[in-house]
């Protein structure tokens, strides 16, 4: 969908998620609101914005069903920065391990990447022919041009006249090398050029804010030293497209903006929460647990972030929080944390008619994906309708026998059935192949036979 997230409404952003994800209406019905809530606040007059603050979401289901996915295709769909964390990799302050911080830092970066990717883009012709100036320099300053022409300087004792000759065949010369080289005839040539090289891009220093990685962009003076290399026009070109856009684009401006992204649309995906809701015993890692969920609070609350890029302010990001909850209750976080997560949305668990649509309804299903990567090799595959019920079937029935990992079965099983075409990939001849139920069949049975399935399982 080309058009803008602001010009979605609710009902067709749930429409391009249902392109992706099966099921779970509920859950994209919520995330839907939420994304367009944005754009109304950014149409409420400016006394009143800053006063309308963000419903975060809490997604309780089983693993597997899509709460990840949901999350990350809305980011994607909004075109902001999101990063995915889980509430079980960081400790209460005071403990060893990483500082919930650290998510609003990750967040920063990742806005940056976004940013720098957008404006890389938007200046992609600049780049190109500047890359191509600097090319036909290099080629012309190691003598390049004058050793495929063959031209020669001829003498003259007018130092004037000369000047202008010279100048004259030069710009004749880089003239005839641009058309050359766009016409990728010097490819192959060798040229000599000085490029930045980072010696050591990302430290981790320790500071009050926790650990922090510092690099390049930090403006340490470690960050980088100029090298002389030797290398073909094809080799040199990415490498000096990349300085060339670095040159054209204002890091002062694309560091507040991307502040400014990750501020106003960032999105923070905190995974396994339910982990770190079980009941303090008052004693022992109970007493950690609980302590996270007291540092996850100011963040989603509203606080600012020392980043290297900036301080960030957390109060309009969006938090989606997801667990399980086979053990614990979203009663069991603390009441504070509880009132932050206002939206409460239930995933429900995969059944075999979700599996079958999985494997062929979505835009990146399974199948498409398999068939994609085989045809790099020459083979030509093709999945029968019954086949498709097969593997469903069978993957939901090895759910229910053991501990239900979702869809995620679904990539288990398909990874089994083609595993020998896989491996046997590519053949002498381009091959069609029709994976039909009787080859399905054959397949999973030999897998069962030997115990296969379950120890892969």
């Amino acid at each position: 969908m080309d058009r803008a997230i602001e010009h979605l409404t609710p009902r067709e952003i749930v429409a391009e998620l249902d392109r992706y994800i099966v099921g779970q209406s509920a859950a994209k019905r919520a995330v839907a609101v939420a994304l367009r809530n944005r754009y109304r606040r950014q149409q409420v007059a400016p006394e009143f914005r800053n006063d309308i603050l963000p419903k975060n979401i809490l997604m309780m289901g089983p693993t597997g069903v899509g709460k990840t996915e949901i999350a990350r295709r809305l980011a994607q769909l909004a075109r902001a920065p999101f990063i995915k964390v889980e509430a079980t990799k960081f400790t209460e302050v005071g403990y060893v391990g990483r500082d919930v911080d650290a998510m609003v830092r990750d967040l920063v970066a990742e806005a940056v990447r976004l940013v720098e990717g957008e404006r890389f883009a938007a200046i992609q012709p600049q780049a190109e022919a500047r890359t191509n100036e600097r090319l036909v320099e290099l080629l012309d300053a190691t003598n390049v041009s004058s050793h495929m022409l063959g031209w020669q300087m001829p003498e003259d004792d007018n130092p004037e006249a000369r000047w202008q000759r010279e100048a004259e065949e030069t710009d004749a010369r880089k003239s005839e090398l641009m058309e050359r080289l766009k016409a990728g005839h010097l490819e192959d040539e060798i040229i000599e050029f000085d490029s930045e090289e980072a010696t050591n891009p990302f430290v981790q220093v320790f500071s009050a804010q926790g650990i922090e990685e510092m690099g390049i962009e930090s403006g340490m003076p470690f960050g980088s030293k100029h090298v002389t290399r030797r290398t073909t026009v094809a080799d040199a070109r990415s490498t000096l497209h990349e300085e060339e856009c670095r040159k054209l684009v204002d890091r002062s401006t694309l560091n507040r903006d991307a502040l400014q992204r990750a501020e106003q649309m960032g999105i923070i995906f905190i995974d396994e929460i339910d982990k770190v809701a079980i009941k303090s015993s008052g004693a022992g890692p109970d007493v950690s647990r609980e302590g996270v969920q007291r540092d996850l609070l100011p963040i989603i609350e509203g606080a600012t972030v020392a980043t290297k890029y900036g301080p960030c302010k957390t109060d309009h990001v969006l938090f989606i929080a997801a667990g399980a909850f086979h053990i614990a209750k979203p009663s069991d976080l603390i009441p504070e944390l509880q009132g932050r997560l206002p939206i409460r949305v239930e995933l429900e668990p995969l059944g075999l008619n979700d599996f079958r649509r999985i494997l062929s309804e979505p835009h990146n299903a399974l199948t498409k994906q398999y068939e994609h990567l085989l045809a790099a090799d020459g083979v030509e595959i093709e999945f029968a309708s019954e086949a498709l019920d097969e593997i469903a079937s069978f993957a939901a029935a090895q759910n229910e026998r053991m501990e239900s990992i979702g869809a995620r079965r679904l990539h288990t099983v398909m990874e089994n059935v083609l595993h020998e075409i896989l491996f046997e990939a590519p053949y002498d001849q381009p091959q069609k192949i029709l994976i039909d139920d009787i080859f399905v069949k054959n397949r999973l049975n030999t897998l069962v036979k030997h115990g296969e399935t379950n120890r892969q399982s």
